[in-house]
């Protein structure tokens, strides 16, 4: 593994509480490591578990996920929905043959900014300590054929049922149309 390589975390935060806290943070000047990208949603229970597979899949090496305290949140249940997604996301990512310290819940309320630091800081050790995230990627499906290579006529350009001249038209009309 190179020694230059850092470890690309993305974070989704509570608009009303974490992202507040890492706004803080920022403001009192704290530093933490630079290695996560924010992305604020106004309610930690509004995060699709497909967010948290679709940033794995385009290279994440690390999820945080920020929100309110229980009982604290803005829309009543809504950390109550993240716990619920957080569990079954953890399962569902072991299956997947991912580690579960790549995925992280946490609770900070607006006034934490501290805990922003220490939590972002962890997170970018664990990951470096765990290296980058190596999914298996399927190959990609073989082309299936073509109307024409399976014989098929295509209808609306008047190959149906014609062959020779009437394939030709086709053909040319579809260059043309392109």
């Amino acid at each position: 593994m190179s020694n230059d390589w850092e470890p690309r975390i993305v974070a989704f935060f509570c608009t009303w509480c974490t992202y507040t806290a890492a706004d803080l943070a920022g403001i009192s000047r704290m530093t933490y490591a630079p290695n996560a990208r924010i992305v604020r949603l106004m309610c930690s229970g509004r995060l699709d578990p497909q967010f948290v597979l679709k940033a794995f899949a385009d290279g994440a090496d690390g999820v945080l996920i920020g929100g309110c305290h229980p009982g604290d949140c803005h829309y009543q249940a809504g950390n109550y929905k993240t716990l619920r997604r957080y569990t079954l996301l953890k399962r569902l990512l072991a299956e997947m043959g991912i580690e579960p310290g790549r995925l992280r819940l946490e609770w900070i309320s607006a006034s934490e900014g501290d805990r922003v630091q220490k939590v972002m800081n962890e997170m970018a050790e664990q990951i470096r300590k765990l290296g980058p995230l190596r999914l298996e990627r399927p190959s990609p499906p073989a082309p299936l054929p073509s109307e024409r290579e399976r014989g098929v006529g295509v209808r609306g350009l008047g190959v149906e049922g014609k062959t020779g001249e009437g394939r030709l038209k086709a053909e040319v009309r579809a260059k043309v149309a392109v």
